[in-house]
């Protein structure tokens, strides 16, 4: 249930999350090309042969096949990019200006074989956020976005996401449940959408489920008091466990995004945090350790967790349930 980033270009830099690997005590990794706490242009990215080799040794000494993930979007979010000796991807937005079929699967083709040949086995997309507000400094001005159609979008999407399956990746679908309209970054802090959140933001993660393609979908951290007048999306029984499992008839994996971003940090102790989000429904944690950085992270999530079953206030039944999602989740694309 946790997929934590780390620092180090092989392994002999990174013995502690090394030793959480082997012994079973983490299920996934996600790797950044940049440190941003220290400011370092390098963190676990510098070539070709460094990836791979890191992923291999990561792999070799997981005591349960490991997720190894990375946000490899395109345009602005691509962790492969240019100054790493990696080739460009058109982003969502030129993909979707385009908007010819033939372009977004050779696009994909090649993005879901260079992170099957490196070693990763998770991608941290399709965006399925729908382009609502353009002037949005975390979507729409990044260019992460398709198209203002849902109908597009989903085109768009499910094509990516049949690309990453003939090599064997997991796509994950983000960020329900939408975070096209808000006109605020989540990784800075609180994100009210209240007022300008539309229905149809939903209509991606509803048809992507409905056709099949959804098996891991991230969460955002958006608050919405029309539908949780307490609870940010991540934290959020209503919106995870009534709306995306109930309504929308979803029963893949739920991915939290990052919770050290400030939308949750700023707000919640990682204890509350942590029980909410689990009791909501999220079944995968993500701590990116990027945003800031804490060596003991992934000890200290783990005694947290613990604690909150000895407490009650998370329950045996619970952790069953997301890890069984995991394992089969495992099972079905790992075990090649």
């Amino acid at each position: 249930m946790l997929l934590f980033g780390f620092r180090g270009l092989n392994i002999q830099q990174c013995q502690d999350i090394a030793e959480y690997i082997s012994n079973g005590r983490l299920g996934g990794v996600i790797l950044f090309d940049r440190d941003l706490a220290s400011g370092s242009d390098y963190r676990n990215i510098e070539s070709h042969e460094q990836v791979k080799k890191l992923n291999s040794e990561l792999q070799s000494i997981a005591a349960i096949p490991l997720f190894i993930g990375i946000d490899q979007e395109g345009g602005k979010v691509q962790r492969l990019n240019p100054s790493k000796g990696f080739e460009s991807v058109p982003s969502a937005a030129e993909i979707g200006q385009v908007n010819d079929s033939e372009f977004t699967a050779k696009t994909y083709s090649k993005l879901a074989n260079d992170l099957n040949n490196l070693g990763f086995n998770m991608n941290f997309a399709p965006v399925a956020d729908i382009n609502l507000n353009p002037k949005n400094p975390i979507i729409g001005q990044k260019g992460r976005s398709y198209s203002v159609f849902p109908e597009d979008t989903v085109h768009h999407c499910s094509i990516f996401i049949n690309e990453l399956r003939e090599k064997n990746i997991i796509s994950v679908i983000k960020h329900f449940p939408g975070h096209g309209s808000s006109t605020a970054d989540s990784h800075l802090g609180f994100v009210d959408v209240t007022n300008v959140w539309q229905s149809q933001e939903l209509t991606p993660f509803r048809m992507l489920n409905q056709y099949g393609y959804a098996e891991a979908i991230m969460t955002a951290h958006i608050f919405n008091s029309n539908f949780d007048s307490i609870y940010p999306a991540t934290l959020s029984k209503t919106w995870l466990t009534d709306i995306l499992k109930s309504d929308l008839n979803y029963d893949g994996v739920i991915i939290s995004d990052d919770m050290q971003m400030r939308a949750i940090s700023s707000q919640y102790t990682d204890s509350e945090a942590i029980e909410l989000a689990i009791n909501a429904g999220v079944d995968i944690l993500i701590y990116g350790n990027n945003l800031e950085y804490d060596a003991d992270l992934p000890k200290k999530t783990t005694d947290t967790i613990l604690k909150l079953l000895e407490q009650g206030k998370i329950t045996e039944e619970r952790i069953d349930s997301s890890y069984n999602k995991i394992i089969n989740l495992k099972q079905k694309y790992l075990n090649h």
